[in-house]
């Protein structure tokens, strides 16, 4: 894959970034990035507006699982990310907006701490790429993903991908390359963190590709579609 390194080196790069993370991205995606967010949780109400639990894997500083709050407030929504520091920045948050329905876990996504069948729905937005940072670890998430899936129950999915057009594609590269980098390094301050997400923007699977590493974890219904012309796709698997 694009990246060999282990996850507590990505766990340091975000732990670096906790406190600019939000505002960076929504300079460095144009502010697509919140109007995408709104996006999953619209799907995840159609799929199902009456949910009893929902896992946020991935939470980071909880853009989507306060969503997902807000949206579902008769549902249980746990907010889970292998990172301290962002899950911190996530609680300080969320008690302001006395986000009742949501609590917090630390959780690695290979090992997670809930039993089979648990819930009725998985959110897990731009960050499908780290798991995909270490070899075999992202087919192996997605299992796990599956088995705590209540039968019937949905697994949505956004992240960057690769536009299918090569035009296009080449355009968007050139963009990630000259902005990711740059301008995360002057408003953030570290250069590291800011390289490995311009590369893993540029490197990640294609939506026809993730999904075929979605059906191999086991979901038979896998269908996704894409955004701003394939620079972000959102996935949608069910748990037949």
């Amino acid at each position: 894959m694009w990246y060999n390194g282990r996850m507590k080196d990505i766990q340091g790069f975000y732990s670096e970034i906790a406190g600019s993370y939000e505002p960076i991205n929504s300079v460095l995606t144009l502010g697509f990035d919140k109007r995408w967010r709104k996006k999953i949780v619209a799907e995840a109400i159609r799929l199902n507006p009456n949910p009893i639990s929902i896992l946020d894997m991935c939470s980071g500083t909880g853009q989507t699982a306060g969503h997902l709050s807000r949206r579902f407030p008769r549902a249980k929504i746990i907010a889970a990310d292998f990172n301290s520091q962002m899950l911190a920045k996530a609680r300080d948050k969320m008690s302001r907006q006395r986000a009742e329905n949501l609590f917090f876990t630390l959780a690695d996504a290979v090992h997670l701490p809930f039993a089979g069948n648990t819930f009725d729905m998985i959110t897990l937005t731009f960050a499908t790429r780290n798991l995909g940072a270490t070899p075999g670890q992202l087919p192996a998430s997605f299992r796990e993903f599956y088995r705590v899936l209540k039968p019937g129950g949905f697994y949505l999915n956004l992240e960057t991908s690769q536009p299918p057009q090569a035009t296009i594609r080449k355009l968007f590269h050139i963009y990630v390359r000259m902005t990711v980098r740059p301008l995360g390094r002057l408003l953030s301050g570290s250069d590291a963190s800011y390289t490995y997400l311009s590369e893993s923007i540029r490197s990640f699977y294609s939506a026809p590709e993730l999904a075929r590493v979605l059906h191999q974890a086991g979901f038979k219904s896998v269908h996704y579609r894409h955004f701003l012309f394939g620079a972000a796709a959102l996935h949608i698997a069910h748990k037949v």
